[in-house]
């Protein structure tokens, strides 16, 4: 079977969760993984390999959703640009942020040339195959492309999201996208539950298929309360999936809790086995704070790892911070069913 139809791996059956031996083990790993990926290239930027897929990417990304956020679009194509001139690659969007603005924006910016210096993700929320056809179709319209470096399923946040990507024909639009030469990689994402993710990728394994990538919250709060750090982030490692990790600041509610100040949460995802840390960027200073924070990058010590824990335990207790895992206030396809189709 052609290998950009399905990549099989041994381990198709049912996931163990860890135990806290394997999670130490993963964490001492990840550390030797950090330093051993991450190269210095253009600008200083570090870039590390996102997984098995043997691709250099830059250790920061740009999110795609505050691309739509200042007033004047011309403002985005200046952080983008100024972002590419900086070293950063990855670029992630989705067909529904913004009702298509964003991703508009970032294909105005990438013309004239850029989008062959980058790697370019989008995700659609599709569950069936004739919504997730037409908004693939979309997204390539408005990012002015004929295909995406990464294309991903967006928001597996359902509880029977494993069941119905497999059912409804949301998978093999997938696959037929990549057959066409519309993608080159393939993944999904979700925010809300470690434990959903889990089941998600268990089901992957029981089709044959182990995703390139998979991108979840990775962050200082996470690694207190239902943590995809200690649930997802050693299954990936196992599997050598690319790993993308979002929401290093809580899309900024971890901020407010003045525990953690921006450069410290950048570094404490960043000190994961991330292939890609994606933070949300609406200007310039904020793109210049990610691109520090990326020049200047050290791991953390294991002292230094502790005391950070240390000092968020109480702000993190309950999930209030990380409301992506506790409210509705990210789920754009509970808002908005019909875009699952």
């Amino acid at each position: 079977m052609d290998r950009r139809r399905f990549i099989v791996t041994a381990a198709a059956t049912v996931v163990a969760a860890p135990d806290a031996q394997a999670q130490a083990g993963a964490q001492t790993g990840a550390q030797a993984r950090v330093v051993e990926t991450a190269t210095t290239g253009q600008e200083g930027m570090k870039y590390r390999t996102l997984g098995r897929t043997g691709e250099r990417v830059s250790m920061v990304g740009v999110g795609g959703f505050h691309l739509s956020k200042p007033r004047d679009p011309k403002e985005a194509t200046r952080i983008v640009h100024a972002a590419i001139d900086g070293g950063i690659t990855f670029f992630d969007n989705c067909w529904d942020y913004a009702e298509g603005e964003s991703e508009r924006r970032l294909g105005d910016a990438l013309d004239g040339g850029r989008r062959e210096r980058v790697f370019l993700m989008t995700k659609f929320d599709g569950r069936t195959a004739r919504a997730a056809t037409t908004q693939i179709e979309q997204s390539l319209r408005r990012l002015r492309t004929d295909h995406v470096d990464l294309l991903q399923i967006h928001e597996v946040i359902h509880p029977d999201d494993p069941q119905r990507i497999f059912r409804d024909g949301c998978f093999e639009a997938l696959m037929r996208a990549q057959e066409a030469g519309k993608t080159r990689f393939v993944g999904f994402t979700g925010h809300k539950s470690p434990h959903l993710h889990k089941a998600m990728l268990e089901a992957c394994f029981a089709h044959g298929w182990t995703p390139d990538t998979v991108q979840m919250p990775l962050n200082v709060m996470d690694a207190h309360f239902d943590s995809f750090e200690r649930i997802v982030l050693p299954i990936l490692l196992r599997h050598d999936i690319g790993v993308l990790g979002m929401k290093p600041m809580g899309d900024p509610f971890i901020l407010h809790s003045d525990a953690v100040t921006a450069p410290e949460a950048l570094r404490y995802t960043m000190s994961l086995p991330t292939s890609v840390t994606l933070t949300g960027i609406d200007s310039l200073p904020i793109l210049e704070q990610a691109l520090e924070a990326a020049r200047g990058f050290q791991p953390l010590t294991p002292q230094e790892r502790d005391a950070l824990l240390a000092r968020t335990a109480q702000a993190a207790k309950g999930g209030g911070l990380e409301r992506y895992k506790t409210s509705h206030h990210f789920d754009g396809t509970i808002k908005n069913p019909e875009y699952l189709g």
